[in-house]
């Protein structure tokens, strides 16, 4: 093999690299970005639809109002069963972000374009209730 190729051959492997690492970092920031509660609120008050990914069990014990569940695993079968139209906004949530995170991935790959991940049922909670205090 050529000097040259043999560079060209190593430019690229460290390329390679350096992409990994920037997807790698740059990932949890743009998750945790999707996280905001006050973001998640202004979706949800501006008419996005509200989707509880948890259990039925998690549900009946308590949830947003209006929201819908449908459980993670179920999302973009039920979206397309109810033929919900694909540029409905949607705000998921679930306990911690997870489960609400894979159902919008789900979403996203079922070719839903306005999800959002509002994290944690908890946190959003808090914030709503943290809001209406005068």
């Amino acid at each position: 093999m050529s000097h040259l190729k043999l560079a060209v051959n190593h430019t690229l492997a460290a390329f390679k690299l350096l992409l990994l690492g920037l997807l790698l970092t740059a990932s949890p920031t743009l998750l945790a970005a999707e996280k905001d509660p006050q973001l998640a609120w202004e979706k949800i008050h501006a008419g996005a639809m509200v989707l509880d990914v948890r259990t039925a069990e998690e549900f009946s014990q308590g949830h947003l109002p209006q929201a819908v569940n449908i459980p993670f695993q179920q999302v973009a079968e039920e979206f397309a069963a109810r033929n919900i139209p694909k540029d409905t906004p949607v705000v998921l949530y679930c306990r911690s972000g997870r489960r609400s995170g894979k159902a919008q991935e789900a979403l996203i790959a079922a070719g839903y374009t306005q999800t959002y991940n509002g994290g944690g049922f908890e946190g959003l909670s808090q914030h709503a209730a943290a809001s209406e205090k005068p």
